[in-house]
């Protein structure tokens, strides 16, 4: 077996659910960016729920964020490779909504897996960096509060917190918004999704239009 054939087998994705465009694979990071991060401890994954920053550069795919400092799973990110999942939004989908009768039920849904290696950041200023960067990209009204704490509340801040940066060497993804169903068996669940009052659900729907 081939190294891609390898890679081709990290994630199963069924052909006709295939996410291949790189660029909406990044722009569905940036928007569901709070992300599990899974790393092996003694051949056991051991998994943390993280916000991450997004960073494109040059030719590279940069994703960031910190653990606290009593979090073990630090240890590890850098002698192994890491899986961060990105997944929402989904739902459950009823046969009710197909045209057969002999239907079953099933769940639509958009998943995006980065795998690399991280890097911990050691220095006072990468960490800064890291901290302003997501301070910028999740908060920007707290940015100028940030500006005015003291550099003594700050350097306890960082002390408390790995932060990291992890270079994405695979990237891959699924879409599985109906697509193996007819137009007008897309078109009922659209409708039945944009009528409740479950937020995740409309913006599956919106995915699914798009189709």
């Amino acid at each position: 077996m081939t190294v891609q054939q390898q890679r081709d087998k990290i994630m199963y994705v069924p052909n006709q659910f295939q996410f291949k465009d790189e660029a909406e694979k990044i722009a569905f990071m940036k928007q569901y960016s709070f992300a599990t991060i899974i790393t092996n401890k003694d051949q056991l994954p051991i998994a943390t729920q993280l916000p991450f920053f997004i960073e494109e550069q040059q030719d590279k795919l940069v994703l960031t964020s910190h653990f606290a400092i009593a979090n073990e799973q630090a240890k590890y990110i850098e002698a192994t490779t890491s899986l961060v999942l990105f997944t929402e939004p989904h739902a459950y989908i009823s046969p009710a909504h197909y045209d057969k009768q002999e239907s079953v039920p099933t769940w639509d849904y958009i998943s995006v897996h980065a795998y690399g290696k991280a890097k911990i950041l050691e220095d006072e200023n990468s960490k800064t960096k890291v901290l302003e960067q997501m301070i910028s990209f999740y908060d920007q009204n707290y940015l100028a509060q940030w500006n005015s704490l003291s550099d003594k509340f700050k350097k306890g801040m960082m002390r408390g917190i790995v932060a990291f940066e992890l270079e994405v060497t695979d990237l891959q993804g699924q879409k599985k918004l109906s697509q193996n169903k007819t137009e007008a068996e897309r078109h009922r669940i659209v409708e039945h999704l944009e009528k409740g009052d479950n937020t995740v659900e409309k913006d599956l729907a919106t995915y699914i239009r798009k189709l």
